[in-house]
Formats: C-alpha cells, structure tokens, sequence
C-alpha cells in the first residue's frame, strides 16, 4: 500500500509554498487509495511552538486534507538515540568536536584556497588522548553521519534522473552537541519504522536525499521512492518565503480566500493542464497525475488565485457558505447571498455589499443637478421588479441621456462602485428610502 506523510516544523505558520507539499502528497495517497500521515517535526525545541502547531492542524482541517495518522516527533526521541547507537556500531557515524566558529573558519579557508567547503573529516584522526583531552575541558561532542564517497542515484518521480557524487557533500550533522537530533536522521527514521513508501518534497531536498539514501541503507532498509517539486516562486520569479506573513495559509483563510480556490490552483501549477476551479476536493482527485508536474519552476500569481476565489463563490450555494459567514459575524439572507455571489473577489466583501445595501457608503457625485432630476422622477409606489426600467426611462426621456451617460451616474452615486449586480435587483433590495437618501447625497 501506497504510503506517504507530510512533515511541517512548528517553527511557524503555513505557507502557501509549504501546504503546496502537504497538498500533493494528500492528492497522491488518495488517487492511490493510499495512507496519508502528517508527522509533526518537532524536535527543535526553541523554535517550535504548540500555537504554531496547533495553527497548522487548523489550517489542514480547513484545507479538507484529512490525515490517516498523526506522529510527533518530540515522542520519539529515544528511538533516534538508538539509530545513532547502531551507526556508531556499524563505523558509519562519529563524534566532532568542533565548534560552530571553528567550522564557519574551516569554510572560509577552503573557500579562499578556491576549494569546496566540505567538512575535512579531522575528527576522525583525533587519537583517545586528544579526545580525552576535549572531554576534560569540556567540550562536547556532535555526531556526522559519515557517507561513503560513491555516486548515489535514483529515478526521481519528478526529475527523471537523480544523482549526486557523494564527495562533494559534508558528511552531514544528525545530533548537536545540545543532544538535539537532525532533520536528516529523525527523518529516516521515521520513515523507516512507518513504512513510508513515498517522500514528495520540494527540490530543495535533492542533497538531503541523496545523503538519506545512504543513511536508509545504513540503517538496514531501502529509501522509499522520491519525487522532488521544483519549488514556487512568486510572479517576479523570487523566491517565496515561508516568513511573507501575506503568503501563509492563516492570513489567506482571514482574507476570505476559499480553500478550493487554493486547491484548484495549487494541484495545477507546475503542470501543463489548464488552471480551472473546482468544487469538490474528490474532482482533484480523479485527476491527479504526479507524472504531469515539470522540472521548471512555476511561478504562483496571488491574481490568478482571486481571480479562482472569485469563480468558487459564484458555484457555491448559500447552505454551502452560511457557516463561514456566521464565523465572520456576516448575517444575510439567501436572497442576498444570490444577488451578490457573482461579485465577490473575497468573503470579506459580502460585508461591502452588506452595506452598500443597507448601510452607508461613500457616494460618487458626478452631477448633482441630474440625480436631483433622477430623485424627481422616482416612482412614487413601493419597488417592484420594473421600477428600474421605468424610472431610467422617464430619466432618460427628461435628459436624452442614453447608455453609459444615463445608468452610470446612478450606479456610482447608489452604490460607490462602477460595476457589480444589476442595478434593476439591486435597487429592489436596497429599498426606496435608501434610494432617496443616495440620491439626496445623505449616504
């Protein structure tokens, strides 16, 4: 059985970069009737936090991107301490007594000498009686996994051919000198004793793999098959970073972006198919193909994404969306919701419309002489579904103003904006006293 887990660090909020991994490797477990795990990467302690866990756990749930299982690392702590056991039985790992500062200078000799800056394996030449020495004044160890140096390849599910010469890599940290372990340990790990069968992550990991390859084959076991998405980057081609507040899944879900919308786009990007919203996550589904993403970089357009946002709203049904806006405070009626649906970029904007309706607003006044005119000629009866063509007739027959010089001025002195719902509904929702205020210039 398929088997594949997505791993965030509680070290902040989601990114929309970050839930793009979380995203395709749900989509790719559910095509293949397969697991889906979220593992909670919890084992630096300064940095990860249970608000920007339990954050994360909200944003999935909001997302629909129900897990199979749920794993923390910070419950798994001994169980890594015997993997590293094991390596240093097999020779296959060994203490460093370098400090961070003596490193970063190593590195820059290399680099001045015009050499890589790859860590020398000095500390594998220190004699007992040295070492002995560096425990006396108390220094304390960190532990490097120590790779062979051969070519490491794999058929990568996304790239095609993977591979990396083993020499021009470190030998990689697995525990700090504070007992904290590594990413590139707990992560194997993890994926050992959990059976995991496929890893889908971000390009940026390619090196990571190819040094867990040999860390999974240290350890006993096979790495499962890799898949390596070229990373988002934002219109301009910039990287996106997981600390652009703007970016994160929390301030989308606050700015009114539906999660379909972010679905729609995010299962897309990166392949050739076509961008179209969809309504139910299972559509996504039957449709996935990880074999469809490319090997370039896809840039995410924040535009295209209201754009999809836009289009979700006019296909949902006010049972659909009711919950939401009580959520928001916005209390409207399904005959509101139906008016308005077609003209909201952002859930937040049901409040606008709200208010152009029934609250107050900021009029545009081009021609006070004419909406004194348009106020004259008011139909005196209550409205009804063909006051709007008989009041703009009896305007246009007083002003020989037709089109876009007749309906535009009252749109923008009625309701502030150039565009939205037909004026005919609008007006029938709005009321006649409203009416009379706009065009009395009482807001």
């Amino acid at each position: 059985m398929v088997k594949v887990r997505f791993a965030p660090s509680p070290t902040g909020y989601l990114h929309i970069g970050n839930f793009r991994t979380a995203l395709v490797n749900f989509l790719f477990a559910r095509k293949e009737k397969g697991h889906f795990m979220l593992r909670i990467d919890d084992t630096d302690h300064e940095r990860s936090t249970l608000e920007f866990e339990k954050t994360i756990i909200e944003d999935l749930s909001w997302m629909n991107l129900n897990w199979d299982s749920l794993e923390k690392q910070s419950t798994r702590l001994k169980r890594y301490d015997e993997a590293l056991e094991t390596l240093l039985d097999k020779k296959r790992a060994y203490a460093c007594y370098e400090t961070p500062e003596e490193l970063s200078l190593k590195r820059k000799v290399q680099l001045s000498s015009g050499k890589p800056p790859v860590y020398d394996r000095s500390s594998l030449r220190l004699s007992d009686s040295e070492i002995a020495d560096l425990k006396s004044k108390g220094k304390k160890p960190h532990y490097r996994f120590l790779l062979d140096h051969s070519e490491v390849t794999w058929n990568d599910l996304v790239k095609g051919g993977g591979k990396y010469h083993m020499s021009s890599l470190s030998d990689p940290v697995i525990l700090r000198e504070d007992g904290r372990v590594i990413y590139t340990l707990a992560s194997v790990v993890d994926d050992i004793d959990f059976e995991i069968t496929h890893i889908l992550r971000g390009e940026d990991h390619m090196t990571n793999s190819a040094a867990q390859i040999q860390l999974f084959e240290a350890l006993g076991s096979i790495a499962p098959n890799l898949g390596h998405l070229s990373l988002l980057t934002d219109i301009s081609g910039a990287g996106l970073s997981k600390r652009l507040g703007s970016l994160s899944l929390k301030d989308l879900r606050n700015e009114g972006i539906h999660p379909m919308a972010i679905s729609s786009l995010l299962s897309k990007v990166g392949t050739s198919d076509p961008v179209e919203i969809k309504k139910e996550i299972e559509t996504i589904i039957l449709y996935f193909d990880i074999n469809k993403f490319g090997k370039s970089k896809s840039k995410f357009d924040k535009n295209e994404l209201s754009i999809l946002n836009s289009k979700i709203y006019q296909l949902i049904d006010f049972e659909e969306i009711n919950e939401d806006l009580n959520k928001m405070n916005i209390s409207i009626t399904k005959e509101f919701w139906n008016l308005i649906r077609g003209n909201i970029a952002l859930l937040k904007n049901v409040k606008d419309w709200w208010d152009i309706c029934f609250g107050t607003i900021h009029s545009i006044i081009e021609n006070q002489d004419f909406l004194d005119l348009a106020l004259e000629v008011l139909p005196i009866d209550q409205f009804n579904e063909t006051t709007w063509s008989t009041w703009t007739k009896k305007i246009s027959q007083e002003t020989g103003k037709k089109g876009k010089e007749l309906y535009m001025p009252l749109r923008l002195c009625l309701t502030g904006q150039n565009k939205g719902p037909e004026m005919a509904d609008l007006i029938l929702m709005m009321g006649r006293d409203k009416v009379i205020k706009r065009l009395s210039n009482q807001v």
